[in-house]
């Protein structure tokens, strides 16, 4: 469809917005959000009626697209019915909602604690592990991300945690495995994996196995750059949980749901932890929604112990309605298949053709609907096309990518020296192709910074 445009429209929404919205993550007075006129399947567009392919599917969670109709529709009856209710009681929606998680979780992840979001989420994962264990550590891996509440900023190993970063939050950062920036010095995936499982147990050595409550990692670290780990990684993990006691906890926050062409990016690795996180795609953030996957263990914990947490609108029935209309979408469509099959034959291929003829890509990651090029200055020396956590001038050879993108049609994720490649797990191949295309011309703009 043409949009048509509104402009007046645009501009009263854009007014009241500077004027009284405050954006997340942002200087306030430096910014310029688009004002969005309405979206669909794969696309979004403006009030002058200009439509943008979206390869950011929002924050990686449009994950079926756009105003999907069977999932507005249940909303719209499950609104007709019941619009809210109070957590402590059984709701159908609410416990549909949790019988179709725990069906698709792997090994017995099948007690499903409801939270509003990804972020929450985490907090109640920890808060879970440290009274399963009575233990205070927590560690998580740097080029991670696991949302801005205050202790998962704290767990988040990125910039972003700088400012809030408390140092008494009870959190030991570790270097994860990434051959490709290693701090491994290694040469081989197998020996990136095997160096930074060593690098991780002498970390809790030195910590003192008894403190440590748990270790929180992304299953497939997104926003950092979509690194999947080697082989064999996440189930070291696993060993070294279960060697000394400790919960092993995967956020999959952003890699759940079809993002990887698989239900859970877990199920890449035949691994299962003790407690998982999950939102953003569970009802493709139609309603806000996350939750944590509990084990029997965990679960058992807090059988005849009341577990000291909830929200109010924990399992709100909304949230809930939408997210039974979504997994069901998903299978009924093969939306997750879908996803693997153009993560393989198309994305994968189209990718690694791009980066043999642009000298700005250094590296194509990924997997499904989950893909990243690392940006760079010099393929040889690896420098990225920016700096480390660039600002202002110093991270204009990115900004002049996205604009690129942008003036085509294609609305982009970049983060740092990273754009990512992350659409809706449904968009057709032909969107596809025509976004790739679009990243083809703007990655020949991140070429003119290259040494």
């Amino acid at each position: 469809m043409t949009p048509e445009p509104h402009l007046q429209a645009g501009a009263a929404v854009k007014a009241a917005d500077r004027a009284h919205v405050f954006h997340s993550w942002s200087a306030q007075e430096l910014i310029d959000p688009l004002a969005v006129a309405g979206a669909e399947g794969s696309y979004f567009w403006d009030y002058e009626g200009k439509r943008y392919l979206d390869l950011a599917s929002g924050l990686v969670y449009t994950n079926i697209g756009y105003q999907h109709p069977k999932v507005v529709a249940a909303i719209q009856e499950q609104a007709a019915k019941m619009t809210t209710f109070a957590p402590a009681f059984a709701v159908e929606a609410r416990s549909e909602a949790a019988r179709l998680i725990a069906e698709r979780t792997p090994g017995d992840l099948d007690k499903i604690f409801f939270t509003n979001g990804g972020a929450d989420a985490v907090e109640h994962a920890v808060r879970m592990a440290r009274l399963h264990t009575g233990r205070p550590k927590v560690l998580s891996a740097y080029r991670s991300y696991h949302g801005g509440t205050q202790q998962a900023i704290n767990l988040t190993g990125d910039p972003r945690r700088w400012a809030s970063d408390s140092g008494t939050a009870g959190v030991v950062h570790f270097w994860g495995p990434f051959l490709y920036r290693s701090r491994f010095y290694a040469e081989t995936e197998e020996q990136e994996c095997a160096r930074a499982l060593e690098h991780l147990e002498t970390t809790i050595a030195f910590e003192g196995p008894a403190s440590v409550a748990a270790i929180v990692l992304e299953t497939v670290p997104g926003t950092a750059g979509i690194m999947m780990p080697p082989a064999g990684y996440l189930a070291g993990v696993r060993e070294i949980c279960d060697k000394y006691g400790i919960v092993f906890v995967l956020d999959e926050v952003m890699a759940g749901f079809g993002r990887t062409g698989t239900w859970f990016a877990a199920d890449l690795y035949d691994v299962v932890p003790d407690l998982m996180t999950f939102a953003k795609g569970v009802n493709s953030g139609y309603v806000p929604l996350g939750g944590v996957a509990i084990s029997a263990k965990i679960a058992e914990t807090f059988a005849e112990r009341p577990y000291p947490g909830g929200l109010t609108y924990s399992g709100h029935p909304l949230a809930c309605a939408a997210a039974v209309a979504t997994i069901n979408v998903m299978a009924e469509e093969g939306i997750v298949e879908h996803a693997a099959r153009l993560g393989a034959e198309v994305v994968e291929p189209a990718l690694r053709e791009l980066a043999e003829r642009h000298p700005s890509v250094g590296e194509v990651r990924g997997t499904g609907m989950f893909w990243a090029l690392d940006l760079v200055k010099n393929r040889e020396t690896r420098e990225p096309l920016v700096p480390y956590n660039a600002t202002g001038q110093a991270a204009t050879p990115m900004s002049a990518f996205a604009a690129s993108a942008k003036s085509h049609g294609v609305w982009p994720f970049v983060n740092m020296n990273r754009t990512h490649v992350v659409p809706p797990c449904n968009i057709s191949e032909a969107e596809l192709k025509e976004g790739l295309a679009v990243l083809d011309t703007a990655l020949s703009v991140a070429d003119g910074y290259t040494e």
